[in-house]
């Protein structure tokens, strides 16, 4: 029964953290790009994978609830995660300097 407890905790640490990942990669993304991958929100996906996290650190995996955060994370991560990224800068926010050009920061012409 030690071994099944163990194999339990690692499961659901293993969900914690893969719930986590997710939060903090729709956390990251900019805002404009989950309507032009033509998904979800921003705020709608950060709600979803921020109560998908927290139902993952209370309920037990054995629970019906952690297993509904898992597909909600399971479909972030291979529908929505991947349109993201195939738009230019992985819709990603970017933190260039106000003389940045098109083509990168410009440098006065030299």
């Amino acid at each position: 029964m030690q071994g099944f407890v163990g194999f339990m905790w690692l499961l659901s640490m293993a969900l914690i953290l893969f719930s986590g990942f997710a939060l903090i990669d729709a956390a990251t993304r900019r805002e404009d790009a989950y309507r032009a991958a033509g998904k979800q929100t921003k705020p709608f996906w950060l709600i979803i994978l921020g109560l998908a996290f927290v139902v993952n650190l209370i309920f037990d995996i054995l629970s019906l609830l952690p297993i509904i955060g898992l597909i909600a994370t399971i479909v972030y991560m291979v529908d929505v995660r991947p349109a993201l990224r195939g738009l230019p800068g992985g819709g990603r926010a970017h933190r260039g300097s106000s003389s940045d050009g098109p083509y990168g920061p410009y440098n006065g012409g030299r």
